[in-house]
């Protein structure tokens, strides 16, 4: 297939249908690692951090699919002992961008975490992804700081909380 064909094919939205978010199996890591590198120019998580992370006691891996697409996965970090959980990374494939995929995966990691007995989630987010601080103001989490270049490229952070029940 040609390039062009390609990028048409990776740009075209996807038509509106049920997301389905479970917990990730070691099958897809080849996807969540294609993932990870068209949705992020730095701060990846590599291969070999995604298979130690997958079915870890001390993190929660979700993807969501759109019938047999991955079209989103989510990490969040367990730390023993802490009421705290992190969201670490959220990423939606461009074709299901604005379409409730970020919004249903924060959900199952609020849930999920809340499972493992912890009662808030913090998170960091860059100061220049307006959607992506739009989903998590919208979803109740509130600011209480920022950390000055903070991503690998320098760019700067906003810090986040929220308590979940």
């Amino acid at each position: 297939m040609n390039d062009r064909k390609q990028k048409s094919t990776r740009d075209r939205k996807l038509p509106m249908g049920e997301v389905r978010v479970r917990a990730a199996r070691p099958d897809d890591l080849d996807r969540l690692v294609e993932l990870e590198e068209r949705s992020f120019t730095t701060d990846r998580l590599s291969r070999a951090r995604y298979r130690r992370h997958i079915g870890s006691d001390s993190a929660v891996v979700l993807v969501a699919e759109r019938g047999s697409q991955l079209v989103g996965s989510a990490v969040a970090f367990l730390r023993a002992g802490s009421a705290e959980a992190r969201l670490y990374s959220v990423a939606v494939s461009e074709q299901a961008r604005g379409q409730g995929v970020g919004d249903a995966l924060v959900e199952a990691v609020e849930t999920s975490v809340g499972a493992h007995g912890r009662r808030r989630v913090r998170l960091e987010v860059r100061q220049d992804n307006p959607s992506a601080i739009r989903l998590y103001e919208r979803r109740g989490y509130a600011s209480f700081g920022e950390i000055p270049a903070f991503y690998e490229d320098g760019a700067d952070a906003f810090r986040y909380r929220k308590t979940i029940s």
